[in-house]
């Protein structure tokens, strides 16, 4: 039999929500400013849940998983512990004689793989959903974030009370989804662009000391690097930073 939880309020779920009349567009205006203003696709996705569950109506919970064709599914970032057990890989899963776990059926995800969004009304009542009924969560949207032939991102929402999403929760979703979406992309090229300023950097200290230890010109130092790496099968950033910490010389992190 699956493990039983208790599900309690989440740790976003006292936040105020809007009042009427509060302007949508300008709720969105400010979702998308702290999103851009993240600095890792990481720091992207957990202010992400956290805006899921402040701006879709009827969330209280919020998760964003990987789903691979061939690797299953991942977690990525949740806003709580119930939402991580809900979007573990069932074979990963502790809860149950079998090792199925205790997170959502994996027929419930395989409907993205066709429709930009799934959702489930109520977990008691939805043969894909009987595992989210066993945490205590009654409804969930999914949307995604982004999509590949072998790779899906997606945002889901959860709530405690069934039919707890409707068109305006999808609406929303889809807005706010855009957004995440945009900003995901920015901070992945930020983050790449600043890996390869410091492989750029770490290369040319490592070729700056093979220079003034062999007599040899910026050229010919490179090519040695080169061929070293492809000597011993090693990757040319990682060669050059064995010969800088052997050299004692900081990569620019200091030491």
């Amino acid at each position: 039999m699956p493990k039983r939880f208790v599900v309690t309020a989440s740790r976003f779920s006292e936040l105020p929500r809007f009042p009427d009349g509060f302007d949508l567009a300008e709720a969105l205006t400010g979702a998308a400013r702290r999103l851009h203003g993240t600095s890792t696709p990481h720091s992207t996705l957990d202010t992400a849940v956290r805006l899921a569950v402040e701006l879709l109506p009827g969330a209280e919970y919020a998760g964003i998983c990987a789903v691979e064709r061939e690797n299953g599914r991942r977690p990525l970032a949740w806003s709580d512990e119930i939402v991580r057990l809900a979007e573990e890989p069932a074979d990963t899963r502790p809860g149950t004689a079998t090792g199925t776990g205790t997170g959502a059926a994996e027929p419930y995800w395989d409907r993205l793989w066709n429709a930009p969004e799934a959702g489930i009304a109520d977990s008691t009542l939805d043969e894909a959903g009987a595992a989210l009924a066993g945490l205590g969560l009654r409804s969930a949207l999914s949307q995604r974030l982004r999509a590949d032939r072998r790779r899906l991102t997606v945002l889901t929402v959860y709530a405690r009370k069934p039919h707890a999403f409707d068109d305006s929760t999808r609406r929303v979703g889809r807005l706010l989804t855009a957004h995440v979406g945009i900003a995901l992309e920015s901070a992945t090229v930020r983050e790449q662009l600043t890996e390869a300023m410091r492989t750029r950097d770490l290369i040319g200290q490592a070729t700056g000391i093979l220079m003034e230890r062999m007599g040899m010109d910026a050229s010919a130092a490179f090519d040695r690097l080169v061929r070293a790496s492809q000597r011993e099968n090693t990757k040319l950033r990682d060669l050059a930073r064995r010969i800088v910490d052997a050299h004692g010389t900081p990569d620019g992190g200091g030491r």
